[in-house]
């Protein structure tokens, strides 16, 4: 019998196999009869005295069973104890009384008083039998021999457990410092990159930074600074690196911004928003202007911020057509984006990264101060374009208009027509038969300036005879070119009456230099048509005496 079947036996369990004194063989599974002989321990002759029917059958030759070792456990000492042997030998044990403290999982010494008691009770009682009492003993006996071996065990596999905790210790805290060294030289390489380099400049206008290859042959061909990286430009402009990311940086809602804004009145009517940029800023876009802009040729209908180039210019081609068209665009300044100035710049040779630093040097967004909890910001109120009031605005208009030039040039010289722009002012002219297609040219027109994304301001275009003031740009072109007869009066009069009541009286408009504004009428009016200033000029030097 197992320990287990035994201590099913002592809870009600099935009681396991025990073997039969009569034939020795095993008992059946319940215990109650020998499954060779039938013997059941009990008879009505074995009561009387008789000998048991039985033991008259020869036993059958069976294997003799296993015996294990008692101990020195004889009958003598499972023979049940008077109330004084008992009494006495729980006097003498003097661990009795801690016998339900044993662990449940050790198998109590059988030289111990109590356990000798509680053995002998059990044999008494029948509810064990001697051999499978010491078959438990010898299994506690090699359970003690094994404790030891399992405590070594465990104890060595504790020590295990924690040298691989150590070990996990090691490698977490050797990681933690690798970590922390890896962020101290991200740290150092970000500000050392941000020293030396420019990674980011906006939401939405970032894209390219990473790129930095130009075209160089397209550069030296041109005869423009060869630039790269960000590094380059800010060397080329004479500034620091975050000097550069803080001119060219683009924020939604800034604290400052980089251009001092004020309003001036339209001749039209209304305001216009000019945008002077401050002095920093001022000297990088002129070294732009200078270096890089200028030296660009445009094409020959742009008239306006050219060199050599004037409204004269502009109108020159128109004088005595039958025919005059002036369309003006509308917005022309703000609708030359961000994306287009990095567009032309980007065509011009130079890396993606230049091209978008130079792009926003030159543009900036239409503001308004809000409040935020106490705070004034400047939000944007539309996208970056080009700034009325920065000195690289019209060159980068004459440069973003090229295609548009070409394309509207095409189509006048195809209807036989004559073409110029001064910056958002379109003039066409025509004589003879080619006036008839002055319907197709204004639709062409149309389509043509939305293709190259430019609207057309329709409340500005006019169509001019012959038998009406012709002006191009200020300068009335029916028969030569000449200023309105209007602004002639207007000084012949001022002239005449400053010979007697003096130059100052004559200022009623309220000019601050009043003088210096009328020498440059003078020589506005000598530009257009010298023959109209020269009447002018000798009355204003009689003037000075």
């Amino acid at each position: 019998m197992g320990l287990f079947d035994f201590i099913r036996s002592l809870f009600g369990g099935r009681r396991g196999p025990e073997w039969c004194p009569h034939c020795g063989a095993r008992y059946s599974w319940d215990g109650r009869a020998c499954r060779e002989c039938g013997f059941t321990g009990v008879t009505p002759t074995a009561r009387a005295g008789a000998e048991p029917e039985l033991a008259r059958r020869p036993p059958p030759v069976r294997p003799p069973p296993r015996r294990t070792s008692l101990e020195g456990l004889d009958t003598e000492r499972f023979r049940p104890l008077t109330t004084d042997q008992a009494e006495a030998l729980v006097d003498e044990s003097a661990d009795f009384k801690s016998a339900y403290l044993d662990p449940l999982n050790v198998i109590p010494d059988e030289n111990l008083p109590r356990i000798q008691i509680i053995d002998r009770t059990m044999v008494g009682l029948g509810l064990i039998s001697p051999e499978e009492l010491a078959r438990i003993h010898e299994v506690g006996r090699e359970m003690n021999e094994l404790r030891g071996t399992y405590h070594a065990l465990a104890q060595q596999a504790e020590a295990e457990v924690q040298r691989s905790r150590q070990a996990r210790q090691r490698l977490r805290e050797r990681k933690k410092k690798e970590a922390a060294e890896r962020r101290r030289k991200r740290a150092e390489e970000i500000a050392e990159r941000r020293a030396t380099d420019i990674v980011f400049l906006g939401r939405g206008v970032s894209k390219g930074l990473a790129d930095r290859r130009s075209n160089v042959e397209k550069l030296q061909a041109g005869g423009l600074p060869v630039l790269s990286t960000p590094a380059e430009v800010a060397a080329a402009l004479g500034l620091t690196i975050p000097q550069l990311r803080w001119l060219a940086f683009h924020s939604e809602a800034a604290r400052v911004t980089h251009y001092k804004t004020f309003m001036v009145p339209k001749k039209s009517g209304g305001q216009r928003q000019l945008a002077a940029p401050l002095p920093l800023l001022a000297r990088t876009q002129q070294w732009i202007l200078a270096n890089v802009l200028q030296p660009l040729p445009v094409h020959d209908a742009a008239h306006g911020f050219v060199p050599g180039r004037s409204t004269v210019s502009n109108a020159t081609p128109h004088v005595a057509r039958e025919t005059v068209v002036n369309v003006d665009l509308s917005d022309f300044f703000p609708s030359i984006t961000f994306f287009r100035v990095k567009g032309v710049f980007g065509s011009l040779g130079y890396s993606p990264a230049v091209a978008t630093i130079f792009g926003l040097l030159c543009t900036e967004c239409p503001r308004r101060e809000l409040q935020y909890e106490g705070v004034t910001y400047l939000a944007a109120t539309g996208p970056r374009g080009l700034p009325q009031g920065a000195c690289t605005s019209p060159a980068l208009s004459n440069l973003t208009a090229r295609r548009l030039d070409a394309r509207l040039a095409g189509i006048a010289t195809r209807l036989q027509w004559d073409y110029t722009r001064y910056a958002d002012d379109m003039t066409f002219s025509a004589s003879g038969a080619a006036t008839k297609s002055v319907g197709y040219l204004l639709a062409r027109i149309r389509h043509i300036c939305q293709d190259e994304s430019f609207a057309v301001n329709e409340k500005k275009t006019r169509i001019l005879r012959q038998n009406a003031p012709q002006a191009v740009t200020g300068v009335v072109v029916n028969e030569r070119p000449g200023v309105p007869r209007k602004l002639v009066r207007r000084l012949r009069a001022i002239l005449h009456r400053a010979g007697h009541e003096g130059l100052e009286a004559q200022n009623r408009d309220g000019h601050p230099y009043f003088e210096s504004w009328l020498q440059g009428m003078l020589a506005y009016v000598h530009m257009v048509n010298p023959d109209q200033a020269r009447p002018l000029y000798e009355a204003y030097n009689r003037l000075r005496g």
